[in-house]
């Protein structure tokens, strides 16, 4: 049996933003990502609202800073064949950094604790799959437009950012915003539709890295 880790924000978690509330489970992306590839795999959804990649930020109970309970997870999890990683929209809040290149920079720091994190048992380090976020998008939503400002210009920086990071530190890479785009009632987040394309399309990503 395979385990997959898929690690992330809101978008792995399945917030809906026309409840607001939280999408069927199946139709969550790691959900359809663990019913494409059957019995063989477990498919373990780690997704937490507001995660940034490596980064503070204290306007709710949970610790939102990836790079921080990256470790714990991972321990928790043991052994992992494959980590999936889909961060970086968070990062676009100004009150974070706004500033793409320190997202790519976060998921550096991400890749560097999958491969040094000692998994024990003589259990070898996962592969990891860098996955950027679709870009923000334009809304009329006053409370995300100015939360996220500026995010829908930095946000399009993500997927190129990631892709040389990928190739420059041996790991797989997939952009999101091929398959998939955020809507525009918040400009954030995914309808169950777009949700759903991005687990379809990691797919043949994933049984390529795992050999499957």
């Amino acid at each position: 049996m395979k385990t997959i880790l898929c690690y992330g924000d809101s978008l792995t978690w399945g917030y809906d933003a026309s409840g607001p509330g939280r999408h069927s489970l199946e139709d969550r992306w790691p959900s359809v990502l663990q019913a494409e590839l059957g019995a063989d795999v477990h498919v373990v959804a780690e997704g937490l609202n507001g995660r940034t990649t490596a980064f503070d930020d204290n306007f709710a109970e949970a610790d939102r800073n990836g790079a921080r309970t990256l470790p714990t997870v991972l321990g928790t999890h043991a052994p992992l064949d494959l980590v999936i990683i889909m961060l970086g929209a968070n990062d676009m809040k100004p009150w974070i950094h706004g500033n793409p290149l320190a997202a790519r920079q976060g998921m550096a720091r991400l890749v560097s604790i999958v491969r040094g994190y000692d998994h024990g048992m003589g259990y070898p380090p996962p592969r990891v799959l860098l996955v950027s976020p679709p870009v923000l998008s334009h809304t009329t939503n006053s409370e995300y437009k100015e939360m996220f400002a500026g995010g829908d210009k930095a946000s399009q920086h993500l997927a190129p950012l990631y892709a040389a990071l990928a190739e420059e530190v041996g790991c797989g890479f997939f952009d999101a915003g091929t398959v998939a785009r955020t809507t525009p009632l918040d400009g954030v987040h995914l309808d169950a539709d777009n949700s759903r394309r991005i687990g379809a399309a990691l797919v043949p990503k994933v049984r390529e890295l795992l050999g499957l």
